[in-house]
């Protein structure tokens, strides 16, 4: 089992050592052409600078802590459009940093992924948010492609949710119009609000299923079990790759400490119950997530991989 950790790598203190950093649309416009293309090709290389230097700490963490999702901020505003343009022009300059990034990780079994954001509905009923859907998406498998990815089925993992009031009829045309490497490498996830696990599962014949736990239990107020009938047929969508669930639990002082909380009893609108923690305080509840042990762990957790290190320490001691 891998464990790992969401954009940010932190340090003792709290810090990020290897940050990415990002610029607005509307900073950006503001720029004649020249100063334009020296914001975004500069941010760029910095973040792929950084993202290498992350992969170097992860080669020298225990093989199970080798698993990482990269921020989305890659290459910043490159799916607005006059940024695009800029790109397509000085793109091929930032390959060998792509290529360097792509074979570390590949050599030393870093688990990649992309997890696009909320607005990235391919279910949606608007055609327009539908395109810009499928352009980000592109986007994702761009990067992950440029590092050597997308060559075989999830070599590369780009999450999102199914969300959109065309549900899967609508996913599922949306996916139809996705690249070969794109389709090899979208896996889809239940959320709390409108995708339930059901929900999700119509799409199993057509990607992988990511099983979201915290979701599930906020939406269905049920701690689903490694041998529910339905774990079967998410591990089945992986078509023989290990599959993946995301890990988080409500915030300290929402939930007890021990045990399984109930929705019920604790009166919480969904919107507290969602919101993520800092730290796996709970020790049933990682019991209970480290009972998948079919799976690796995307720990969606605020303090990153240092919550990430404390539930491997705790796995750990659990064994002996």
């Amino acid at each position: 089992m891998k464990l790992g950790f969401a954009c940010k790598y932190l340090d003792s203190e709290l810090k990020q050592l290897f940050p990415f950093k990002a610029t607005t649309r509307k900073r950006f416009l503001s720029l004649n052409n020249e100063e334009q293309i020296e914001l975004i090709a500069s941010l760029a290389k910095l973040n792929l600078t950084n993202l290498f230097l992350i992969f170097e700490q992860l080669a020298q963490a225990p093989e199970a802590l080798r698993m990482m999702r990269i921020g989305s901020d890659l290459l910043p505003l490159y799916t607005v459009p006059e940024a695009t343009t800029l790109y397509n022009d000085f793109l091929p300059d930032l390959y060998p940093l792509f290529k360097k990034c792509g074979d570390f990780a590949k050599q030393n079994h870093i688990r990649l992924s992309f997890h696009p954001g909320q607005y990235t509905v391919l279910a949606s009923d608007n055609p327009f948010v539908v395109e810009r859907a499928l352009e980000d998406v592109e986007y994702h498998a761009l990067c992950a492609k440029l590092m050597g990815y997308g060559k075989k089925f999830q070599d590369f993992k780009i999450n999102i949710h199914m969300n959109g009031k065309k549900g899967f009829d609508g996913f599922a045309d949306a996916f139809q119009k996705l690249s070969p490497e794109a389709k090899l490498m979208l896996t889809v996830e239940n959320d709390e609000i409108s995708c339930s696990l059901d929900d999700v599962l119509q799409a199993k014949d057509l990607c992988p299923i990511v099983l979201d736990i915290h979701h599930h239990w906020v939406k269905e107020n049920e701690f689903i079990k490694s041998d529910d009938p339905r774990i079967a047929l998410v591990k089945a969508s992986w078509r023989g790759v290990r599959p993946v669930l995301h890990y988080s639990i409500a915030q300290e002082g929402i939930i007890p400490e021990q045990g399984f909380p109930n929705q019920n009893a604790l009166g919480l609108s969904k919107t507290k119950l969602r919101a993520h923690s800092d730290y796996f305080f709970n020790q049933t509840l990682n019991d209970w997530a480290l009972s998948f042990s079919d799976f690796d762990i995307m720990c969606e957790v605020k303090m990153k991989n240092l919550a990430r290190d404390k539930l491997y320490d705790y796995a750990l001691s659990s064994k002996k």
